[in-house]
């Protein structure tokens, strides 16, 4: 089992930038791939940006250049920096766990909402 608990998210202007994270417990997280996935209202979840055990990145072609996905191990935590922060950015961002080598996205955290507003 694992337990994810996001923060940082808030209320910015468009421009401007938001640091998230996500801290696990419950599992040896070395072990598991880390994503970030955002819903905004009336529309389905996607992917933002996920990192491999192996530290690979991957980003939505919406966010890419802008946003950057990181992982420090030592505190079980997975970020995500985002600058350059867009109106359409606004959503509730989920932090998602993926034991390495399967392919479901299985543990999910509560959801941290961000609000890019004038």
């Amino acid at each position: 089992q694992v337990q994810l608990v996001e923060s940082g998210g808030g209320l910015v202007q468009p421009g401007g930038s938001l640091r998230l994270s996500c801290a696990a417990s419950g599992s040896i997280f070395s072990r598991y791939a880390m994503g970030w996935y955002r819903q905004a209202p009336g529309k389905q979840r996607e992917m933002v940006a996920t990192i491999t055990s192996g530290r690979i990145t991957m980003y939505a072609d919406s966010v890419k250049g802008r946003f950057t996905i990181s992982r420090d191990n030592t505190k079980n935590t997975v970020y995500l920096q985002m600058n350059g922060l867009k109106v359409e950015d606004t959503a509730v961002y989920y932090c998602s766990a993926r034991r390495t080598g399967t392919v479901v996205w299985t543990y999910w955290g509560q959801g941290t909402q961000v609000t890019v507003s004038s």
